[in-house]
């Protein structure tokens, strides 16, 4: 500080001018530079200050957008969770719906199934009396006209002429005739 004094004394002493500015910085005083800092200070503090106001607020409303997404993803999880929570539900009903309409309908084949073979058994039952009946009445048939033709040998070879004129003579006699 000594040293500044003596160096703004031997100015003043030189009838130069009591301030000077020197650009050289090494060669520069102390009193330019508090004089430089001061400018700087005074007139750099308004724009500094008002880049710094500036950012501050940028990066308020930036904490601001992204508290109010970070809601907003909340509550639209909130939402998609109750959604998918009944989603879930709804597919379990279904889930269940399908497994007792399986049920019913397991249920309704079985008896269809037992009501069709009950009508089967039935109508096999009828095709095997209708056919039992049919074998019968076929073998009536063929057993009356193996007793006819037996019959026909056996008169044949036990009546002879006179007999057989004699049955027939009876025969017309019973329906009417001389």
């Amino acid at each position: 500080m000594i040293d500044s004094l003596l160096l703004v004394a031997e100015s003043h002493a030189e009838n130069g001018p009591l301030i000077g500015l020197h650009f050289d910085f090494l060669e520069s005083n102390i009193f330019n530079l508090t004089i430089l800092v001061g400018i700087l200070i005074f007139y750099g503090r308004k724009a500094i200050g008002d880049t710094l106001s500036e950012r501050h607020n940028a990066i308020a409303l930036s904490i601001q957008e992204a508290e109010k997404k970070q809601q907003q993803a909340i509550t639209s999880l909130a939402q998609e969770e109750k959604k998918l929570a009944q989603a879930q539900i709804e597919a379990e009903k279904i889930h269940k719906a399908a497994q007792e309409r399986a049920i019913a309908i397991k249920a309704e084949i079985l008896a269809q199934n037992e009501q069709d073979i009950v009508r089967l058994k039935e109508t096999a039952a009828a095709d095997l009396s209708s056919e039992q009946e049919r074998v019968i009445a076929q073998l009536k048939k063929q057993i009356a006209e193996q007793a006819v033709v037996k019959a026909e040998e056996q008169l044949k070879s036990k009546v002879d002429n006179n007999a057989q004129q004699m049955l027939i003579n009876r025969s017309i006699n019973r329906l009417g005739g001389s």
